[in-house]
Parts: structure tokens; C-alpha cells; sequence
């Protein structure tokens, strides 16, 4: 089932998200809803707040070079160490449409989770998929990549409005 995203000024988005304790029906049906909603905007990250869900749980489905696709969801995902290079990369995001803005983040991290089918996982991740688990677990914290960006909410709403009126 696609889900309504929440979006910029929804102060779901400013919440932390709760850790999950079980990962039963509702989690499953929570992770397929995800990739539904992610799939049907055409994205390649979402965090559960962005759908209204205050748990710590994200899906992803990242293009990588060689043409396949880093799919999965992670479930209370930590960022344990990050690389000491960065880069400065344009992002978007669901919840904030038609804004884009450079943001300067690690170019590998290493994380630990639960994956979607209820195992511990301990990886390392590069390039773009380690920039979306990076933007999505700041969902899970209430933070947006405006933020990272420097963009005030007020002119980030004021962006979108913008956009609207121009289609």
C-alpha cells in the first residue's frame, strides 16, 4: 500500500524516531509499504517519519555504477564510523520537493543494523549508498538535509511554493 508522505513543516519530521523492539507483522508490512511509497515517487531512500511512522526503520534502492541496485531496509541503523574524506553532492528528498542542494557528507561509513529479514548486519558502505543510509538515518533524527545544507526551513517552503506555482 503507498503511504502519504509527510513534508516540509509536518512536525513528524523534526521528531526522533523510536527504536523497534520486535519485528513482527506491522514491521514487514511497514517495510513493504516503504518500498511501495519509495518506488511509486521515484526515490531512492525513506525513512519511516516520512510516512508518518516514528520508528527507526529505512528502506533504500540505490543505482550503483555497474547498473544494479543496492535494495533492502534496515531496521535501527547506526552509523558506527565515517570516513574522513567527504564530498559535496547535490541531494533532494521526498518530503522537500523541487529543492536541491549541495551537501558535504562522508563518502563511506560503517553501519550496523537488522536487515528486513531480521538479521544483525555489520557493513561498509561508499559513494551514493553511504550518502542515502546517511540522509535517511538523519530522518530517524529529525534532521533534513536542508539542515546539512544550510537552508532555513522558511526558505526551503518558500522554494517549494515557488515550484508549485510554476508547474
Amino acid at each position: 500500500m503507498i503511504r502519504a508522505l509527510r513534508y516540509l513543516g509536518d512536525p513528524v519530521l523534526r521528531k526522533h524516531a523510536d527504536p523497534v523492539k520486535k519485528i513482527g507483522p506491522e514491521i514487514r508490512k511497514l517495510i513493504d509499504d516503504m518500498f511501495e511509497t519509495m518506488d511509486a515517487a521515484h526515490g531512492i531512500g525513506l525513512a519511516a517519519p516520512q510516512v508518518g511512522v516514528m520508528k527507526r526503520v529505512i528502506v533504500t534502492n540505490v543505482p550503483e555504477e555497474d547498473g544494479s541496485f543496492t535494495r533492502g531496509a534496515l531496521i535501527n541503523a547506526e552509523i558506527v564510523s565515517f570516513e574522513e574524506e567527504t564530498e559535496l553532492f547535490e541531494e533532494g528528498c521526498l518530503s522537500i520537493p523541487h529543492v536541491r542542494a549541495d551537501v558535504d557528507r562522508p563518502v563511506g561509513i560503517r553501519v550496523r543494523a537488522i536487515d528486513g529479514n531480521g538479521r544483525k548486519v555489520d557493513f561498509l558502505a561508499s559513494d551514493l549508498y553511504a550518502r542515502c543510509i546517511q540522509h535517511e538515518v538523519d530522518h530517524l533524527n529529525g534532521v533534513l538535509f536542508i539542515d546539512r545544507a544550510g537552508i532555513s526551513e522558511k526558505k526551503a517552503l518558500k522554494m517549494m511554493q515557488t515550484a508549485e506555482e510554476d508547474e
